[in-house]
Protein backbone atom coordinates (compact mmCIF):
# COMPACT_ATOMS: atom_id res chain seq x y z
CA UNK A 1 0.00 0.00 0.00
CA UNK A 2 1.19 3.48 -0.79
CA UNK A 3 0.81 5.99 2.06
CA UNK A 4 -0.26 9.20 0.36
CA UNK A 5 0.55 12.79 1.26
CA UNK A 6 -2.69 13.22 3.20
CA UNK A 7 -1.80 10.31 5.49
CA UNK A 8 1.76 11.53 6.02
CA UNK A 9 0.54 15.08 6.72
CA UNK A 10 -1.89 13.78 9.33
CA UNK A 11 0.95 11.93 11.06
CA UNK A 12 3.15 15.03 10.99
CA UNK A 13 0.31 17.01 12.56
CA UNK A 14 -0.04 14.34 15.26
CA UNK A 15 3.70 14.46 15.83
CA UNK A 16 3.39 18.20 16.42
CA UNK A 17 0.52 17.63 18.84
CA UNK A 18 2.64 15.17 20.83
CA UNK A 19 5.52 17.65 20.96
CA UNK A 20 3.04 20.25 22.21
CA UNK A 21 1.90 17.81 24.87
CA UNK A 22 5.45 17.30 26.08
CA UNK A 23 5.95 21.06 26.20
CA UNK A 24 2.73 21.44 28.20
CA UNK A 25 3.99 18.85 30.69
CA UNK A 26 7.39 20.54 30.95
CA UNK A 27 5.61 23.83 31.64
CA UNK A 28 3.49 22.15 34.33
CA UNK A 29 0.20 22.99 32.63
CA UNK A 30 -3.07 22.01 34.28
CA UNK A 31 -3.76 18.26 34.06
CA UNK A 32 -7.19 18.88 32.52
CA UNK A 33 -5.56 20.70 29.62
CA UNK A 34 -2.96 17.96 29.19
CA UNK A 35 -5.55 15.18 29.23
CA UNK A 36 -7.76 17.11 26.81
CA UNK A 37 -4.83 17.38 24.41
CA UNK A 38 -4.05 13.67 24.88
CA UNK A 39 -7.62 12.87 23.93
CA UNK A 40 -7.26 14.99 20.79
CA UNK A 41 -4.08 13.10 19.83
CA UNK A 42 -5.75 9.73 20.37
CA UNK A 43 -8.73 10.83 18.28
CA UNK A 44 -6.44 12.02 15.49
CA UNK A 45 -4.60 8.67 15.53
CA UNK A 46 -7.91 6.79 15.40
CA UNK A 47 -9.11 8.83 12.44
CA UNK A 48 -5.81 8.34 10.64
CA UNK A 49 -5.90 4.58 11.25
CA UNK A 50 -9.44 4.47 9.87
CA UNK A 51 -8.34 6.43 6.80
CA UNK A 52 -5.48 4.02 6.17
CA UNK A 53 -7.64 0.93 6.62
CA UNK A 54 -10.45 2.28 4.44
CA UNK A 55 -8.04 3.34 1.70
CA UNK A 56 -6.39 -0.07 1.80
CA UNK A 57 -9.77 -1.83 1.72
CA UNK A 58 -10.87 0.23 -1.27
CA UNK A 59 -7.63 -0.60 -3.08
CA UNK A 60 -7.95 -4.31 -2.26
CA UNK A 61 -11.55 -4.49 -3.48
CA UNK A 62 -10.57 -2.77 -6.73
CA UNK A 63 -7.79 -5.33 -7.20
CA UNK A 64 -9.99 -8.22 -6.08
CA UNK A 65 -10.64 -9.37 -9.61
CA UNK A 66 -6.91 -10.07 -9.99
CA UNK A 67 -6.66 -12.10 -6.76
CA UNK A 68 -8.54 -15.01 -5.28
CA UNK A 69 -9.72 -13.03 -2.23
CA UNK A 70 -13.38 -12.08 -2.01
CA UNK A 71 -14.85 -8.81 -0.75
CA UNK A 72 -16.33 -10.38 2.36
CA UNK A 73 -12.93 -11.60 3.57
CA UNK A 74 -11.37 -8.22 2.83
CA UNK A 75 -14.07 -6.40 4.77
CA UNK A 76 -13.72 -8.78 7.75
CA UNK A 77 -9.98 -8.17 7.80
CA UNK A 78 -10.51 -4.39 7.66
CA UNK A 79 -12.95 -4.54 10.57
CA UNK A 80 -10.46 -6.59 12.60
CA UNK A 81 -7.79 -3.97 11.92
CA UNK A 82 -10.09 -1.15 13.04
CA UNK A 83 -11.03 -3.02 16.23
CA UNK A 84 -7.37 -3.78 16.91
CA UNK A 85 -6.47 -0.10 16.50
CA UNK A 86 -8.80 0.83 19.36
Amino acid sequence: MEYNAQMRNRMKRIEGQVRGLLRMMEEQKDCRDVVTQMSAVRSALDRTAALIVSTNLEECIRNEKQTSENSEDLIKEAVKLLVKSR
